[in-house]
């Protein structure tokens, strides 16, 4: 079955995760994706060899790629690397500020160049602030964006546990990108793209900017918490905890009723409201512990699913390793090994392309080139 973006080229000057997480849905989708990678290869390739010697990063971010080990220091290689943007349709890149641009291989440089090419600089801090020249690895958005102060418990603001800012990055990446090729499509042109991490996570930072920028309130670090819905915490059984939430008015009297089997405290003034409730969270968390560390997890689960009422476990990875809601792809590599990953939620597939070997294919990428020019 021919997959969207068969026929697609896209040439890709990355490294780490953000970049690769952009040409990593193009490739699933059917894009040919030629990464270029320095001699020792993609930052990514030595972090760990966790899969079947390779890194988990680069295992996941980099399936059904083509690898080309350029040295773009050397005139031969950088003019391979040149023409291949040439005959390309997308060009991404990753590069610390300025580095792209002194290759010759700038997004704005290039789109005037090469009218039809969608060319992708993403960055750490938009290039037109000053903050352009910050260094911007993923831990240092999250910091500087706020995300770690809404982040973890009271006593100690931590980053988010998996790499939200590269990942949060490279999907904006893959979007723009989509955009933009609908686009050529009605209007023959491409056009020179910036992404930068800060912007994404200062999005995705709105709502405690509005609260913030519209009342003077700071979102306080509520660990596994809610900090604007309450009750949206975990709940204490006598086994342990399971996370309950509720939203809305019916909900509300719902679980004063038929789950704390206290009605009266739907109407308690200091409870009536979700502003009520997030401001007098301190009482409201002893009312709920009484009553459900009087019975167990499961006991609890099962009364508020009788009532339609949202309820969650806390899984630790091997749970969500074994969970029933999770479905599986798997990679083979050329010796014959196999690995699975999550399955891409853009897909439904149950086996992907597998990472390449460093320079696995530079040989045929330098031979196509030279049959191209000749």
């Amino acid at each position: 079955m021919t997959r969207p973006l068969e026929g697609l080229l896209v040439v890709a000057l990355e490294q780490a995760v953000a970049a690769p997480m952009c040409t990593m849905r193009l490739a699933d989708a059917g894009a040919r994706v030629i990464k270029l990678e320095r001699l020792d290869g993609d930052t990514a390739r030595h972090y760990d060899r966790s899969v079947k010697g390779i890194s988990a990063y680069f295992a996941w971010l980099n399936r059904g790629k083509e690898s080309a080990a350029l040295d773009l220091k050397s005139g031969e290689d950088l003019a391979l690397a040149h023409a291949l943007v040439a005959k390309a349709d997308v060009f991404v890149q990753n590069l610390a500020p300025g580095a792209s641009v002194r290759l010759g291989l700038g997004a704005k440089e290039l789109t005037e160049k090469y009218p039809r090419l969608i060319a992708v600089d993403i960055v750490g801090y938009r290039q037109s602030t000053e903050a352009r020249s910050l260094r911007a690895y993923d831990m240092l958005v999250q910091a500087e964006s706020g995300v770690c102060s809404v982040t973890g418990t009271p006593d100690e603001a931590v980053k988010v546990g998996v790499s939200i800012a590269d990942i949060g990055t490279g999907m904006n990446a893959h979007a723009a990108v989509m955009q933009a090729l609908y686009e050529r499509e009605r209007t023959g042109r491409g056009k020179a793209i910036e992404i930068a991490m800060f912007d994404s996570m200062a999005e995705w930072m709105a709502v405690p900017f509005l609260h913030y920028e519209h009342q003077g309130r700071v979102t306080p670090r509520t660990g596994l918490s809610h900090a604007s819905i309450f009750p949206y915490h975990v709940a204490s059984c006598r086994d342990g905890g399971v996370v309950i939430v509720v939203q809305s008015p019916p909900e509300w009297r719902r679980f004063c009723d038929k789950v704390l089997e206290r009605p009266e405290v739907a109407t308690d003034p200091r409870f009536a409201d979700n502003p009520g409730r997030v401001e007098n969270r301190e009482p409201l968390i002893a009312l709920i512990d009484e009553v459900f560390g009087r019975f167990t997890r499961a006991e609890m689960i099962a009364r508020l699913e009788a009532n339609q009422l949202a309820w969650a476990k806390v899984s630790d990875v091997a749970d969500m390793a074994g969970h029933p809601a999770l479905t599986r792809m798997t990679a083979t590599l050329p010796s014959g090994e196999t690995f699975d990953l999550p399955t891409s939620p853009l897909t439904a597939a149950t086996a992907c392309a597998a990472p390449p070997a460093l320079g696995e294919h530079t040989a045929a990428i330098r031979a196509e080139a030279l049959e191209s020019a000749a």
